[in-house]
């Protein structure tokens, strides 16, 4: 039986519902103390049992957070990380701003990030690659599998990867993720049939993150955000931006002007870069649309 208070764990959310699980491993619903749902999956709380229920009495200091953003607002989804996975595929294509826009969120709230490529046993593997090769470039590691068709060694690869932290794997459909999560959860089908029946989620699952344990010691976890998200970069003002994009911080300091925008500024070192060809095309224009996005947000 859980006791009547605790620490515990946030490792369902849907609403302003919340599974905790608490030290001992159990879990209970619980709800915040008033109107303000700031609880994300990830947070470490102190709850108090009320009736059948919790109650979370607070959040402890979080090491990082991570935003989701739709069309009108950017909305905090994730806490405490220790990796953040995204996972492409050979086919279907990816959308490449959706990748930098991840990245971008991730080195700016201090979490590593690995890319990993899914279906290499496809014939369209090597122009994936190609896609891939200035994350590369930069210093983001990129690692090669196929979930289906080699499960095994799919498994191998990860294991060590995955070991003794809590990584959030994020993916765009048809990309592999749910082949991923139920090659290394056995359990994860009832794991959110659980969850979802606790919190009344239901056919709203597909909104719902969820946290599972990769290991019986709790040390190794798996953090599921359905879809790709559009990653909140409100907090990144335009003139940051190549701050978090290494390819154009590198050349960033050799502008003629400290505040060069690098779109239009006479004497650019990222647009001189871009003209010998050491910073890819494809990335210069993604610097341009989130650059004009940046610019004109408005808190």
């Amino acid at each position: 039986m859980t006791e009547a208070a605790g620490n515990g764990l946030v490792v369902g959310a849907h609403g302003r519902h919340f599974m905790v699980e608490a030290d001992d491993g159990q879990r209970i619903r619980c709800h915040p103390r008033g109107k303000k749902s700031d609880c994300v999956v990830g947070d470490r709380v102190h709850w108090q049992l009320t009736g059948d229920e919790g109650v979370i009495e607070r959040i402890a200091e979080r090491r990082n957070l991570l935003f989701r953003q739709d069309e009108w607002r950017s909305k905090s989804f994730a806490a405490n990380l220790d990796q953040l996975l995204i996972l492409v595929a050979a086919e279907p294509m990816y959308a490449e701003t959706q990748l930098a826009r991840a990245l971008i969120a991730a080195d700016q709230a201090g979490i590593p990030a690995i890319i990993v490529l899914n279906k290499i046993d496809l014939p369209q593997a090597e122009a994936a690659r190609q896609r891939l090769a200035p994350y590369r470039a930069m210093g983001v590691a990129v690692h090669e599998l196929s979930l289906k068709a080699r499960g095994a060694e799919a498994t191998a690869l990860l294991t060590p990867l995955l070991g003794g932290r809590a990584t959030l794997v994020l993916g765009p459909s048809g990309m592999g993720k749910s082949t991923m999560i139920n090659l290394l959860v056995p359990a994860a089908a009832a794991q959110v049939g659980e969850i979802s029946l606790a919190l009344n989620a239901g056919r709203h699952t597909t909104t719902t993150t969820t946290w599972y344990w990769l290991d019986e010691q709790r040390r190794s976890a798996l953090i599921d955000s359905p879809g790709f998200q559009e990653f909140g970069l409100r907090q990144v003002s335009a003139a940051d931006l190549p701050q978090w994009m290494p390819d154009l911080r590198l050349h960033a300091d050799h502008c003629r002007f400290y505040n060069c925008t690098h779109l239009h500024e006479p004497g650019c070192g990222v647009r001189d870069a871009l003209e010998r060809g050491d910073i890819n095309a494809s990335r210069y224009r993604i610097y341009q649309e989130l650059h004009a996005e940046l610019s004109a947000t408005r808190w």
